[in-house]
């Protein structure tokens, strides 16, 4: 297989140069491999748009509200980024995407949408806990992915690299994750994701699609995280889990495992 190395590029103050090859073979027509991502429009899943792209990947990027993803939308004037609306707790939504696309092979499905952690939800204790909360939690970060993997997992399988890959978390994990007594429907939501991919990792063997979920460790998307001990730069995470995401295969189903490639505890 091709493949399409990028030389080492300065990603940011503070940053690593990082040299990134992604296998470009894809079945669909032409050259260019296809990723859909969800989340597209900031953060994670932006930098996973503008770094696929200057590979020469084919991007379909997903947001809530395309019309207001600006930094996403000055992107596709330049690379092959075609912006969709997409929530991922909506099956009307998902459905009509999944028809726009049904012919087409997606290489990687990456599941990058998510509520993060939020005030005043994340620390209340039990009398304030507010399950209506909990419940949007479970519909975007566990069973959102699961819906939008259920609507495409033929174009997965149909793609010569057959992978999804799963945004997760280290909150998600009863070791990993941070012990404090905080963030409880964000963290059971992050394991709901785990278990739900860990579960479907049985199943997708038998099609020769590889499942894993990724902890892209603590990655300053905003002032707030940026000032987490450890914060590293978007591009520095999305960078180091593309060489994860490159080196993926059928023995890593299942897996969970930090943006380094090296494994998460449950």
């Amino acid at each position: 297989m091709a493949l399409l190395a990028v030389g080492s590029v300065l990603l940011g103050v503070n940053s690593i140069a990082a040299e990134v090859a992604v296998d470009t073979t894809s079945s669909n027509a032409g050259s260019k491999p296809t990723v859909l991502i969800t989340g597209s429009n900031r953060g994670i899943g932006l930098e996973f748009a503008r770094q696929l792209s200057a590979q020469g990947w084919k991007i379909i990027a997903t947001a809530r509200k395309p019309a207001t993803a600006d930094e996403l939308r000055e992107l596709a004037k330049t690379a092959d980024v075609s912006i969709e609306q997409l929530d991922v707790t909506k099956p009307d939504e998902i459905a009509v995407l999944a028809a726009k696309y049904a012919d087409v092979s997606i290489d990687i499905l990456l599941l990058n949408a998510a509520l993060g952690p939020r005030q005043p939800t994340a620390t209340a204790p039990l009398k304030r806990q507010d399950f209506d909360v909990a419940a949007e939690y479970f519909a975007t970060n566990a069973v959102g992915p699961m819906r939008v993997t259920q609507a495409f997992m033929e174009n997965v399988k149909a793609s010569e690299l057959k992978r999804v890959v799963v945004i997760s978390s280290d909150s998600g994990s009863f070791v990993a994750g941070s012990q404090l007594p905080i963030l409880s429907h964000y963290k059971a939501s992050k394991a709901a994701l785990n278990m739900y991919f860990h579960t479907l990792a049985f199943e997708t063997r038998k099609r020769d699609v590889t499942v894993v979920m990724l902890h892209p460790g603590n990655v300053a998307t905003n002032t707030e995280t940026a000032r987490l001990p450890g914060a590293m730069p978007t591009a520095d995470s999305v960078s180091q889990m593309l060489k994860v995401i490159d080196g993926l295969s059928m023995e890593d189903n299942g897996r969970f495992m930090d943006y380094r490639g090296e494994p998460m505890p449950w």
